[in-house]
């Protein structure tokens, strides 16, 4: 008997790399689309208040209370810092022009050199958690890996011991790094733009102290400066700490397919909408790696379709709560440093006299 049998060939949807069918999905979800209506609203809200903390500090001027607008602002600057990193990675506009454009403007509220800030977060993206590609992982200060910590010197090896217990204090720091950083990157020839990133900075920098100085007496503008810079650092560094640290590091020729390295690298925080707000989406770090460009009100609901087709492919999916990916984070500063904590350290005998 002849068979009739037909050979179909693979649908669509199941054809393609693992990532490639998990993309079909997500479009066909519509989540790739930009939501100009949202960013307008967000836009505006975070312009809002950082017009209204400045006009706050002048309003309120030679008062202890300034520094309480201080504190505000950190929160302020940091949800710029958001609003930078959205434009940067296309999710408000589509052109790369526009995209450019708003970041810069974002970057100069801050005083972030947009240019070197994209250029390092690029390579992040492209290579997370890998050792030696991820700009995230340089040991310039702290050490990420225990092999790290073996050939540390200066001060992450001072540092990397007790790193776990310093990590929240250091991060007071992160506000002036970004700045320092920001500046040093200007002699970089191979920055585009960097001319006109630095003349942003400065401007940024004049503005700033020129304000401060203007408004307040000189010891509340320092100690303005310090609660404003500082809580900025400790938010800044808090919205980044929980998404990678303690998940596997990458080396050497360690690379696996896209879908894996971004998902196996990457840890997500649950929560609810005050999270996502807190946060700028950045909780949904496996679906912002994944899909860099996808706008952040849309990384909640990408969730579901992610997380169900990781399921499928039995690939482990790592989601926990703020706090413990705090611990985590931390714990695994801890184990990091251990080199270094049970390094031995010479100890030279004393010659006694009735040896010689």
């Amino acid at each position: 008997m002849s068979s009739n049998t037909t050979v179909r060939p693979p649908s669509s949807e199941a054809s393609g790399s693992d990532f490639a069918r998990l993309s079909r999905k997500i479009a066909a979800a519509g989540l790739l689309e930009r939501r100009p209506g949202y960013y307008a609203l967000r836009t505006t809200v975070v312009a809002g208040l950082y017009v209204s903390g400045w006009a706050a500090v002048a309003l309120i001027g030679d008062s202890w209370w300034t520094l309480a607008v201080a504190a505000f602002l950190g929160v302020v600057f940091g949800q710029v810092a958001l609003l930078a990193h959205d434009a940067a990675h296309r999710q408000v506009f589509r052109r790369r022009r526009a995209s450019e454009v708003s970041g810069r403007i974002a970057g100069a509220g801050i005083g972030m050199g947009y240019g070197w800030w994209q250029d390092k977060h690029t390579r992040h993206h492209a290579n997370p958690n890998h050792e030696e590609l991820d700009p995230d992982l340089d040991p310039d200060l702290l050490v990420w890996s225990q092999d790290q910590a073996r050939a540390a010197k200066g001060l992450p090896r001072l540092i990397g011991r007790w790193q776990a217990f310093l990590f929240f204090p250091l991060l007071t720091l992160e506000g002036f790094n970004l700045h320092v950083s920001s500046v040093k990157a200007l002699a970089n020839r191979s920055l585009k733009h960097r001319t006109l990133d630095g003349v942003l900075l400065f401007a940024h920098f004049v503005l700033y102290l020129t304000v401060l100085l203007w408004l307040l007496p000189p010891g509340m503008a320092i100690a303005f400066l310090a609660v404003h810079q500082c809580l900025f650092g400790v938010y800044l560094g808090s919205l980044f700490a929980p998404n990678h640290k303690g998940m596997p590091i990458l080396t050497g020729e360690d690379r696996p397919d896209f879908l894996r390295r971004q998902v196996l690298t990457s840890r997500n925080v649950r929560g609810g909408r005050l999270t996502d707000i807190a946060l700028g989406g950045l909780n949904h770090q496996i679906e912002h790696h994944l899909f860099p460009s996808m706008p952040s009100p849309n990384l909640r609901k990408a969730r579901t379709i992610v997380r169900r087709h990781c399921q499928e492919l039995g690939l482990d999916y790592v989601e926990t709560g703020l706090i413990t990916s705090y611990r985590l984070a931390l714990a695994s500063l801890h184990q990091a440093g251990a080199p270094l904590r049970h390094a031995r350290v010479p100890t030279q005998a004393r010659a006694h006299p009735s040896a010689e």
